[in-house]
């Protein structure tokens, strides 16, 4: 077994609470719904990170909301790079599985 990284990202519209935990709660259920077999209990832990403009609420709550309460997550602000894209929302999940590096299905 290894611990594997699955990255994922998506964007918001504004800056509101429960579009940053809609879009949180979608991006995760995309990833595992990509990567056959992963199950909660073999996560190790999440971590998130939001563009500078992104402060109403913290992303790993709506994780919470569906479930992963026991998983441990972190919350962080991305480096503010000008012209870059506003609005992301980003996460890397470490994945403790037999699935090979070549089979984990990033999602953006």
């Amino acid at each position: 077994m290894a611990i594997r990284g699955i990255r994922g990202a998506t964007t918001v519209s504004a800056d509101e609470p429960d579009l940053i935990l809609q879009a949180t709660r979608e991006l995760l259920e995309e990833i595992l719904e990509e990567n056959p077999g992963m199950k909660l209990e073999d996560i190790g832990s999440a971590w998130f990170s939001v563009t500078e403009d992104l402060v109403s609420t913290f992303p790993a709550q709506g994780a919470r909301e569906m479930g992963w309460g026991l998983v441990p997550m972190l919350c962080a602000r991305e480096i503010p790079v000008p012209n870059s894209l506003p609005r992301v929302i980003r996460v890397l999940v470490h994945w403790n599985t037999e699935t090979p590096q070549s089979e984990i299905t990033h999602v953006y």
